[in-house]
C-alpha cells in the first residue's frame, strides 16, 4: 500500500475512535461504566488475538527471533515512557482545587498526553500495512476501538470546565492527528527492508501488549 493511503487510513482510524469517544463524553449527561467496560474488554481481546495470531507470526516469518524480542521490549519501554510522562503532567494538574479553570487544564493536558500516546499506535498501523493489508486493517480497528474510552476521558473534563462542545470535539480530533503522522513514519521505515518491518511489527506487539495489560 502506498504512503499516502497508509497515512490517510492511520489518520482516519486514529481520529475516528477518539472523536466518537469525544462526542459521547461531550453530549451524554451520564457515562455508562458498562459500556466503557465492554469497549475496553472487546478491544483488549481483539488486540491480544492480533498480537498472538498476526503480529508475532508475521514478524517471525521475516525476521530473527532476537530482533523480535528486542522490538517487543522496545515497544513496552516506549509506552511506559509515554505513560510516565502523561501521569506526571496529569498529577501536577490535579494538585489544585477542582474548579472550572483547573478542569479545563486537566482536559487539555490529557489531550496532549493522548496525542503523544497515539504516535506509537500510528507507527504500529503504518508498519502493519507494510507487512500486509489485512494486518494493517486489524491493527487499525483494534486501536480505533481502544481510543473511544480515551476520547471520553479527554472530553468530560473539558466540557465540565466550560468549553464549548464544538471546541471539545476540535481538540479531540487534533489529538488523533499524531496517529496519522506515526502511520506515515511506520510506512516509511517499513520500506527499508524486511528485517526492519519485522522489528516494527514486534515493536507494535510490545506496545499493544502493554496497552492491553496496563
Amino acid at each position: 500500500m502506498d504512503l499516502f493511503k497508509t497515512t490517510l487510513l492511520g489518520l482516519f482510524f486514529g481520529t475516528f475512535g477518539t472523536t466518537l469517544g469525544g462526542i459521547i463524553g461531550a453530549t451524554l449527561k451520564r457515562k455508562s461504566n458498562k459500556f466503557l467496560s465492554f469497549i475496553l474488554s472487546f478491544a483488549s481481546g481483539l488486540m491480544m488475538s492480533i498480537i498472538c495470531f498476526d503480529l508475532i507470526p508475521e514478524a517471525l516469518g521475516i525476521s530473527e527471533l532476537s530482533n523480535i524480542i528486542l522490538g517487543i521490549i522496545f515497544g513496552i519501554i516506549i509506552m511506559i515512557c509515554c505513560d510516565v510522562l502523561i501521569e506526571k503532567k496529569f498529577n501536577n494538574s490535579t494538585k489544585f482545587i477542582q474548579n472550572k479553570n483547573t478542569l479545563l487544564k486537566t482536559g487539555i493536558i490529557v489531550s496532549i498526553g493522548l496525542a503523544i500516546h497515539n504516535f506509537p499506535e500510528g507507527l504500529a498501523i503504518g508498519s502493519g500495512f507494510e507487512a500486509s493489508t489485512k494486518l494493517g486493517f486489524s491493527l487499525a480497528l483494534a486501536i480505533c476501538l481502544h481510543d473511544i474510552p480515551e476520547g471520553i476521558s479527554m472530553a468530560v473534563p473539558m466540557k465540565n470546565g466550560g468549553m464549548k462542545i464544538s471546541k471539545v470535539i476540535f481538540y479531540v480530533i487534533l489529538s488523533g492527528v499524531t496517529t496519522g503522522v506515526g502511520a506515515l513514519l511506520g510506512a516509511l521505515i517499513g520500506t527499508i527492508s524486511q528485517e526492519v518491518i519485522g522489528m516494527c511489527l514486534s515493536f507494535a506487539a510490545g506496545a499493544m501488549l502493554y496497552i492491553v495489560s496496563r
